[in-house]
């Protein structure tokens, strides 16, 4: 496995961990339609969270920067693929954890609801 896709899949693990912590349900983990993915897919309180994590080494990195307009609008269409699917009910909203720093010496910052989907996404 590549080097960077070790270091996503700990930070994914990470987020998993906290998600399941604070009473979330992981209903998916790499959730994967065409070219799109969505991290992991977690609900709790009658909320589906599509959740993007960014894993960064270096602790002083902002992992939230590489969250552009172009990667909320995949996870936004990703989202949508997902809700047709499944035929899913429960409201909606997109969630950004962000982990920096090696294990052992990390920190992670959730934000829940994060953004809004760009209306160009669906």
């Amino acid at each position: 496995m590549a080097r960077h896709n070790e270091k996503g899949r700990w930070g994914e693990d990470i987020a998993v961990e906290y998600l399941t912590s604070m009473g979330y349900a992981i209903v998916e983990r790499n959730w994967r339609v065409g070219d799109y993915e969505v991290d992991i897919v977690a609900q709790k309180d009658g909320i589906m969270s599509f959740v993007e994590v960014k894993t960064r080494t270096n602790i002083e990195l902002d992992p939230f920067e590489a969250v552009d307009s172009k990667k909320k609008r995949r996870l936004a269409v990703s989202a949508n693929a997902y809700a047709e699917m499944y035929d899913v009910k429960h409201e909606i909203q997109f969630d950004i954890i962000g982990i920096a720093g090696t294990e052992g010496n990390y920190r992670l910052e959730y934000i829940p609801d994060a953004f809004e989907p760009p209306m160009k996404a669906f």
